[in-house]
């Protein structure tokens, strides 16, 4: 896959994300982990598990949901604020948030899934 087939895939995958295709999502990034190098696997791995994490949040296991939460961002950890123009420090809050109303029993708002942000170019 070339480099504009895989920037394509990308924004897809991130149009699905926010539009709530939380499976799709995860399936289109899958496309572009499965070819990707260091450090980028490890990124795409991270959003692949939120999105899934999510996918199970939609449908009812919270426990599945907190458990991929927790693993995605631990595998975006190492990243800077913003990765591939993607606002991930506020992905990585928004993990931190629904992890913690998971294990609260307070996450029932479907309206609060977060988003991927673009970051605006410096």
């Amino acid at each position: 896959m070339d480099r504009r087939e895989a920037d394509l895939k990308f924004q897809k995958g991130v149009d699905q994300f926010n539009g709530g295709q939380f499976f799709e999502a995860h399936e289109t990034w899958e496309e572009i982990w499965l070819a990707a190098a260091e450090p980028e696997r490890a990124f795409l791995q991270g959003i692949i598990q939120i999105a899934a994490a999510f996918h199970h949040f939609t449908r009812g296991n919270r426990a599945g949901a907190q458990s991929l939460l927790q693993a995605g961002r631990e595998k975006l950890a190492g990243f800077p604020e913003t990765h591939g123009e993607v606002e991930l420090e506020r992905l990585r809050a928004d993990a931190r948030r629904w992890i913690a109303a998971l294990g609260a029993g307070t996450a029932s708002e479907p309206d609060a899934l977060p988003r991927i942000l673009r970051a605006m170019p410096r």
